[in-house]
């Protein structure tokens, strides 16, 4: 199963849910795979807590689709692994962006949906963290997924957001990947004692979309554990958060 993580508007923690998600299914003994298509990084450092090499990297791969003439570059070789059990990464690096318009010029697409069909023989699971922009890497993401989860930091920006992103996903759907499902909004940073993020979510609810029950909070401790480069189920396994991404998990992997 592929699963991306995906919302155009910054700072809704896409690599948060991304990679707690991932490291809840690691776990639990899946083996995991993470890719990172941000060339903000967020993702590879906060699985690595440094900076990986980049020949053997997500831009590491696309480089040798665009110089390798006659053979194609085997994506298990751009994998690296982390420090936690079952968890591995296709990490990201400032090149990205650079690389960005030679691979649309070259109608590179689908490249990636090529090396995830090659990969799922070899992870349980793959989660793919985006940009915050219906650029290049997300729409290959979207081509190349099973489902897409949706983080909503509940405010009218997100809201808004959110609305791009359904939109961008039934067209994705409908002209490359029609098993393309949005499997639900995550509300995230959520303030439980406060009225507005509860009221803005009912509206998401009364409009039909699908939103998951499980509620992440909003807290500090996650900010420690990117600080440590430690998901919560590694830096803290007993904190409320640490509950919330293993009953997140649940509903959207084993429901």
């Amino acid at each position: 199963m592929v699963k991306v993580v995906f919302n155009q508007k910054g700072g809704v923690g896409k690599s948060t849910i991304t990679c707690n998600l991932a490291s809840v299914g690691a776990m639990s003994g899946k083996k995991t795979l993470v890719i990172d298509l941000d060339s903000q990084c967020n993702s590879s450092f906060y699985l690595l807590g440094e900076t990986p090499p980049k020949d053997v990297s997500v831009s590491g791969y696309y480089k040798d689709i665009l110089y390798s003439f006659f053979t194609r570059p085997d994506p298990s070789k751009y994998i690296i692994n982390t420090k936690f059990e079952n968890l591995f990464l296709m990490a990201a690096d400032d090149e990205l962006d650079s690389i960005m318009e030679k691979l649309e010029s070259r109608y590179k697409m689908f490249k990636l949906k090529e090396a995830l069909d090659s990969l799922k023989n070899d992870y349980d699971e793959i989660w793919i963290d985006t940009p915050p922009a219906l650029n290049f890497y997300t729409r290959s993401a979207l081509i190349g997924a099973d489902e897409c989860i949706v983080p909503f930091d509940c405010d009218s920006f997100s809201k808004k957001a959110v609305e791009n992103v359904f939109r961008s996903a039934s067209e994705i759907k409908a002209d490359h990947n029609p098993k393309l499902q949005i499997q639900g909004i995550v509300a995230n940073q959520f303030q439980k004692n406060a009225n507005f993020p509860a009221a803005i979510l009912n509206e998401l609810k009364e409009e039909g979309l699908p939103v998951f029950d499980t509620l992440v909070s909003s807290s500090v401790k996650i900010k420690e554990s990117h600080y440590a480069s430690k998901p919560m189920v590694y830096f803290d396994p007993k904190h409320k958060l640490s509950s919330e991404f293993i009953s997140l998990y649940n509903e959207c992997c084993n429901s």
